[in-house]
């Protein structure tokens, strides 16, 4: 299983208009060639974290700005605004374990509370990092000039 782009779609965003917004209109289609992804799936993620309160977006070509202090925000407010988690379950069991098989009949039993420990310890880490972390990073990153080969 994978988390969907759409996390880290939104959190390349939040870096443009930081990065961007006193110079530029930071609309969907600027977003769309910084991220290289269609402005349709742009403006979807927009409205994803405009409807959660975290920016703001005006009609038209007005931009997009931040709705709270970077430090307000943490990855994981970003991650519940964009990712469909179903009743705030990040796994989603298979829906009929055979109830013949001994397996099947636990595996419930064998795995749910093992699955929210590891849902909640990734939750608690996404809390712990805040759009002011993302700030401080990217500031170093372009003001020291290097990219995402440098380093790794």
């Amino acid at each position: 299983m994978q988390i969907s782009s759409r996390f880290t779609l939104a959190i390349h965003i939040f870096a443009c208009i930081d990065t961007f917004g006193n110079e530029y209109k930071v609309t969907s289609d600027f977003l769309a060639g910084s991220t290289n992804v269609n402005p349709v799936i742009i403006r979807k993620i927009l409205g994803q974290l405009k409807g959660a309160g975290l920016i703001h977006v005006a009609r038209g070509t007005g931009g997009t700005t931040v709705a709270k202090p970077l430090n307000e925000i943490t990855f994981l407010d970003v991650y519940r605004a964009v990712e469909c988690v179903d009743n705030g379950e990040l796994f989603h069991f298979h829906e009929n374990p055979s109830a013949s098989c001994p397996v099947g009949r636990n595996i419930h039993f064998i795995l749910d509370d093992r699955l929210i420990q590891v849902q909640n310890a990734m939750e608690k880490e996404l809390a712990s990092i805040t759009l002011a972390d993302l700030k401080r990073d990217t500031e170093k990153y372009i003001r020291g000039g290097q990219d995402e080969n440098e380093g790794k």
